[in-house]
């Protein structure tokens, strides 16, 4: 069972698909002429301008909602993963996604915002309902929807629960049963909640958790403010191959800095846009460049400060693909949040593997939050008129068992099982707002020109070009 899962794996990460991400960040980079450069004060602007409605959460509600999807074990344990399996060169390939990403980013959440609907009192969007109604396709977007229930209820939380409980044993000796428990109980109480629940804790835990992480962070830049060159330095020369040290992991260096920096920034994937489509906004393109800023803070802040603090202190192994270790500072340990337990404890011994242990649980939580409502929505998509009550609930009860079951299976099988989740998304998505990158790029133009003439941009949903951009 094990190599067959290996095997999808393979399959589903081919170089096929890590060009198609890369090209489609160049290509959307290009068209909306560097959106993510050309419009980075205006991001920062509209992240706190809007008000939620009785359909909608406010702008700032769903960064905080889509936020704690991408800020999650990724920007922890998915580094060490990366610096592990990639060497530090993979930490450049994280930020050339994230950057290219970005204009990514920015399109399919216009296009989660332009084609939103209202079901049972709620915006609800995301790939399923673009694909639905931009491209016409009907099968295309139940495959979307069902590709997207599956991973986001079985195969991804187990990630996330796996990362809280590894690192809650380690600091605190807690068995992994019962952090895997808590876990599941507390996630219940917020996910029978409601949308509006999961975005108001959202709203207060994902500052908190991201301002927390990045001050120490910062801590322990300015501690060793000396060594930064030399890290930079050697994050460069290993992603471009000029250091003889990883000439053995150099395509690794590419294909972990991307598989990860996909993994924690989530753009192209396609779940950003179920939260950007819950919005209550004027304009889509308010969305989309407030989502756009959000996949910053997750690769450029949260997941460099992890990097940084990892590659001060030396405290991590690089693996030869061939066996053994091309780098081994931690003897006994592959991967996994140990790295960033024990480069925090260099510095501070009694804090490091405590406070990374209770980040984690919040990064990795908020995400599994996330998960749920992405999982809802496309449920939603496929229940036309949402009636039935008892697909909600199996929908609740496999998202809490997947949880409890992830805390207590090897690491390499959840990380294996969640890179699958995200492989058969990104396939569908990416390819999706290739064909329907049209209105997207309508709406930036609008909105250009409306703000030239010195009007708030309003949409206007009414007069909008529906009808399919392909039959």
């Amino acid at each position: 069972m094990v190599e067959l899962i290996n095997s999808i794996n393979g399959l589903i990460w081919s170089n096929a698909l890590i060009l198609l991400c890369l090209g489609a960040g160049i290509y959307f980079s290009f068209v909306t002429k560097f959106v993510q450069v050309r419009y980075f004060k205006e991001m920062i602007k509209l992240l706190f301008k809007g008000k939620s409605s009785e359909q909608g959460v406010s702008s700032f509600q769903a960064f905080a909602l889509a936020l704690s999807g991408r800020i999650g074990t990724g920007n922890i344990a998915g580094v060490a993963t990366a610096i592990a399996m990639g060497g530090p060169g993979s930490i450049f390939w994280m930020w050339v996604i994230a950057f290219l990403g970005s204009a990514s980013a920015y399109i399919e959440a216009t296009l989660g915002q332009i084609y939103k609907e209202v079901k049972e009192g709620e915006y609800r969007g995301g790939p399923a309902f673009y694909i639905q109604k931009g491209l016409g396709i009907k099968w295309y977007a139940i495959a979307f929807a069902v590709v997207t229930i599956i991973s986001m209820s079985l195969l991804l939380p187990g990630v996330q629960s796996n990362s809280i409980a590894l690192s809650m044993n380690t600091a605190f000796q807690v068995p992994v049963e019962w952090t895997g428990g808590i876990v599941v109980v507390f996630l219940g109480m917020i996910i029978f909640g409601g949308v509006k629940r999961i975005g108001k804790v959202a709203e207060f835990v994902v500052p908190f958790m991201a301002l927390g992480y990045i001050l120490l962070a910062q801590i322990i830049m300015i501690l060793n403010f000396k060594e930064i060159p030399a890290v930079i330095s050697l994050i460069i020369k290993s992603a471009f191959n000029l250091e003889s040290l990883y000439s053995g992991v150099f395509g690794l260096a590419i294909a972990w800095g991307i598989k990860r920096g996909i993994y924690s920034n989530e753009a192209g994937q396609g779940t950003a846009p179920h939260a950007a489509a819950a919005a209550e906004v004027s304009h889509p393109a308010k969305q989309g460049l407030v989502q756009a800023f959000s996949v910053y803070i997750d690769t450029l802040f949260v997941c460099t400060a992890t990097a940084f603090m990892i590659l001060f202190t030396g405290q991590y192994n690089v693996i030869n693909p061939d066996g053994g270790f091309i780098v081994e500072n931690l003897p006994g340990i592959s991967f996994g949040p140990e790295f960033t337990q024990m480069a925090i404890a260099t510095h501070f011994p009694s804090l490091g593997a405590g406070f990374v242990a209770i980040a984690l649980m919040f990064f990795a939580f908020t995400t599994i939050m996330a998960y749920y409502y992405i999982a809802e929505t496309n449920l939603s998509f496929l229940q036309k008129d949402g009636k039935q009550k008892w697909p909600v609930y199996l929908l609740r009860a496999l998202i809490l068992g997947a949880t409890f079951f992830g805390s207590i299976r090897t690491a390499e099988l959840a990380w294996t099982l969640g890179d699958i989740g995200v492989g058969m998304m990104a396939w569908l998505n990416v390819i999706a707002i290739i064909l329907l990158r049209k209105p997207a790029l309508r709406a930036l133009k609008d909105y250009k020109k409306q703000k030239d003439e010195g009007k708030d941009p309003v949409f206007d949903f009414e007069g909008f070009e529906h009808e399919p951009v392909k039959k």
